[in-house]
């Protein structure tokens, strides 16, 4: 006896206008952006069709990448096949490429929830609101975060993908360019945090990625840096590098009590940092720290230029103090709050 499959849930688009009816029809949505000359998506169309009779609560939504530009360029769509789980019409999961494992985990997970987002109309409760202080709070926060890491580097560059590993043609050009003018940066990989990549946009005002800081203020798009790099000014915009020792002396006058560790406070990686983090927190003092176990160069350079082989290394305004037995030794003596004050 033969048994029929069951239907297919996938709807496949016909224009805009019938993709923004689709997507506002249902709370979850599974999108299938993909190519009818890539042959790895024909191969996916397969397991969204399969995923789709598995999971009938889900709306399937399947378009042509290609044949939908403004559509593709909104959900920045740089490879395909892209599927992008929508929740209340906000991105929550985006997987790039024929992960059929990845793609199957996201569906089951949000299928899960779904059912939740619409309750029976004869028992609709009346939904929780947030507050105007939890929001502004939760901005501040996020704004916090945006804030620190474009500060992370003098120049930082926001891109799709890593600089060894660009994920669109963009993103690698301006690598390509920061290489050849020799400029040093940071780089943040968007496609790795959908809400740093969100949240960016609206920070900076600035809609599209790649986007450029220098000195924590937004240079703009690879547009942007082909016209400065043309014109010089880029290289005159650019911090010049420090040597290892002017690096060292800002670092340990970053905060008036500044310990070199190994791990930070809460997650210490060896024994003495362990013990002088516990003497510092029970003497009531304010301090910063530095993990010399994330920057090698750093963590070699500082025993030269302290003069000082081991770590922890404590300072205070600049100077050092010593190491865990030397902190111990002005504890009981009374004189490491005037020598850290």
């Amino acid at each position: 006896m033969v048994v029929a499959k069951t239907k297919s849930n996938v709807n496949d688009v016909t224009t805009d206008e019938h993709f923004a009816t689709l997507v506002a029809a249902q709370p979850v949505s599974v999108l299938n952006f993909w190519a009818e000359w890539h042959e790895p998506c024909k191969d996916m169309n397969d397991v969204f069709d399969e995923l789709s009779r598995k999971y009938p609560v889900l709306s399937f939504i399947r378009l042509e990448a290609e044949n939908f530009p403004d559509v593709s360029e909104s959900y920045e769509i740089a490879t395909v096949p892209t599927f992008i789980v929508l929740r209340q019409g906000k991105i929550a999961e985006r997987i790039e490429g024929a992960n059929a494992p990845a793609l199957s985990t996201a569906v089951e997970k949000y299928a899960k929830t779904a059912s939740a987002l619409v309750p029976p109309t004869s028992a609709v409760a009346p939904a929780a609101e947030t507050t105007p202080a939890s929001a502004a709070e939760a901005k501040a926060a996020l704004d916090k975060k945006l804030g620190q890491l474009i500060a992370s580097q003098p120049v930082m560059l926001f891109m799709k993908g890593t600089p060894s590993e660009p994920r669109c043609g963009f993103s690698r050009q301006t690598v390509e360019i920061l290489t050849k003018v020799g400029c040093p940066y940071g780089s943040f990989n968007i496609l790795a945090d959908e809400t740093v990549r969100e949240a960016l946009k609206e920070y900076s005002n600035w809609p599209t990625y790649p986007q450029l800081y220098v000195n924590g203020e937004l240079v703009g798009g690879l547009d942007i840096l082909k016209e400065l790099v043309e014109s010089g000014e880029f290289q005159q915009m650019v911090p010049k590098e420090e040597d290892l020792n002017t690096r060292l002396g800002k670092l340990v006058r970053k905060a008036p009590v500044m310990l070199f560790m190994k791990g930070s406070p809460s997650t210490p990686r060896c024994g003495f940092s362990r013990q002088l983090v516990k003497l510092l927190d029970e003497q009531c003092v304010a301090y910063e720290t530095f993990d010399i176990l994330e920057d090698e160069e750093i963590r070699q350079g500082l025993k030269e230029y302290s003069n000082w082989p081991t770590y922890p290394q404590l300072y205070a305004k600049g100077e050092l103090v010593g190491g865990l037995d030397i902190v111990k030794e002005l504890i009981e003596l009374g004189e490491f709050k005037s020598t850290v004050g």
